[in-house]
């Protein structure tokens, strides 16, 4: 069962000539986990911000087709209600941090919410130590490492008890180390909360080993869609509209191109072999 579906969604922001969304038809399945990909201004964030209603509640524009979550028409319902139902964590996590602890930060959406206080605890307790943060929630948010602000961003969303997660490049400012935790988590929210997840992500090799699905964005209109391993086989399509080829993909299609495989999408044992034999053959 579908718990996001769009139709015919095209979107253009005031002032702007050309369209960031057109003709858009997509559906997720529940506990699905779908990597985005495409080159910067394909419309990826875009269609992260039509998931919650924040296009065209809050930002408007030239919106036409529709997005149905979870059966709501974004149309039809506030961001407050679709809040509900998807989260939305941002690149950059200093943007949705603004308490002075990291227990307000996670308490704040509740609050707001008036959730009865052993339900808000119960969930506040929950959500910090699936990311890691229990122990620090006493800290000021500012003082936490990068990727530590992150997962407390996630956290925050996470209390809502969403049913769908949605990352813009949640990793593109974190170092190595924090890059890790945040992939982590998501991947865990997937496989063991079965949250359903859209991750905008450069890190290919991450959403090959772990995306149960691809979609490729240029111009704004979706251009692929698959499983990894077939979308990340069109080496020279991908590479045309701007998406980062994974590492072991190149060495499998230069591998191909040679005539020594028959497919650009190898694992690293096959890859191995294939040289092994390559160089016995040679000597």
């Amino acid at each position: 069962m579908n718990i996001i579906e769009t139709m015919n969604l095209s979107f253009r922001y005031g002032g702007s000539a050309t369209y960031s969304l057109k003709d858009v038809t997509l559906s997720i399945k529940r506990g699905e986990f779908v990597g985005i990909v495409g080159s910067s201004g394909s419309g990826k964030s875009t269609f992260c911000l039509t998931l919650n209603g924040i296009i065209p509640h809050s930002i408007h524009g030239e919106f036409s087709g529709d997005v149905w979550v979870d059966g709501m028409n974004t149309k039809e319902h506030s961001v407050a209600e679709l809040s509900k139902v998807v989260g939305l964590v941002f690149q950059n996590p200093d943007s949705q941090l603004f308490n002075m602890t990291v227990l307000e930060e996670v308490a704040f959406a509740l609050e707001n919410l008036g959730v009865e206080r052993e339900e808000m605890w119960r969930r506040i307790k929950w959500a910090l130590k699936l990311v890691g943060l229990w122990e620090k929630r006493e800290e000021f948010p500012p003082n936490l490492s990068g990727g530590e602000k992150q997962r407390l961003a996630i956290a925050s969303v996470l209390v809502m008890k969403p049913k769908v997660l949605v990352l813009d490049e949640p990793t593109s400012q974190l170092d190595p180390v924090g890059k890790e935790s945040v992939l982590g988590l998501v991947k865990l929210l997937n496989k063991e909360e079965k949250i359903t997840v859209l991750l905008v992500e450069h890190n290919t090799e991450f959403l090959l080993e772990n995306a149960d699905r691809i979609v490729v964005f240029d111009k704004g209109r979706v251009v692929m869609e698959g499983k990894p391993e077939e979308v990340f086989e069109e080496v020279e399509r991908l590479e045309e509209v701007g998406v980062r080829i994974p590492a072991r993909v190149k060495l499998g299609y230069e591998l191909k191109r040679r005539g020594l495989a028959d497919r650009a999408v190898l694992s690293s044992e096959e890859i191995v072999k294939i040289l092994r034999i390559a160089g016995n053959v040679r000597t």
